[in-house]
């Protein structure tokens, strides 16, 4: 019997992370399903003016495909999308994405609260969402956003992160669903496709 409460049909994940994520992340990614019915939407803090490589590095590894969307792009089940560089991501109404360049939040652009927060707006108690290493405080307020709203929620286990500011500070704002390390992470996304099938 899984530890997970599986029984929900959710609709999307949404996985945030700042320094020390991305090889959680490529591990998250490599381990996926071909097949993966969700879309999983992803805000990783980066350089703003690196435009370049990222989505490439990310997509050598990932079995399902990487995208940086376009503003008012639909969101799709079975498709990896990554914030682009320099632009807050937005989830909206009607299962679109929308762009903007306003104000840095956390000192971050794009913002994890940002792109958690829409989600959840969203896709309410259909709505898995990820948090892994950061060394601020941003994704904190978006995961109490998540589990207000009746998704689920899961924290990266802070003593495997490089640095576990960000999961920690979700933990202290709310009483996450799940503490996880990455392996841990990697058979959450495998017992969730199970379910689908």
């Amino acid at each position: 019997m899984s530890r997970f409460d599986l029984n929900n049909k959710y609709k999307a994940v949404v996985i945030g992370g700042s320094a020390g994520s991305f090889q959680g992340i490529v591990k998250i990614l490599s381990h996926l399903p071909e097949d993966f019915p969700l879309p999983i939407i992803m805000c990783l803090h980066r350089l703003k003016h690196v435009r370049n490589g990222f989505v490439e590095a990310l997509s050598i590894k990932s079995i399902m495909e990487v995208t940086e969307p376009f503003d008012k792009e639909n969101i799709k089940r079975g498709k990896v999308y990554l914030a682009p560089a320099n632009y807050h991501l937005s989830v909206e109404l009607g299962n679109y994405f929308s762009l903007s360049t306003e104000e840095m939040i956390n000192n971050s652009r794009p913002a994890i609260d940002i792109t958690l927060g829409t989600a959840a707006y969203v896709y309410r108690d259909k709505l898995i969402g990820i948090l892994l290493s950061g060394a601020n405080r941003d994704g904190a307020v978006g995961m109490k956003y998540i589990k207000d709203k009746g998704g689920l929620t899961i924290v990266q286990e802070p003593s495997e992160c490089m640095i576990d500011t960000m999961p920690t500070a979700a933990l202290n704002i709310t009483p996450i669903d799940h503490i996880l390390k990455t392996d841990d992470i990697v058979n959450f996304f495998s017992e969730l496709n199970k379910h689908y099938k």
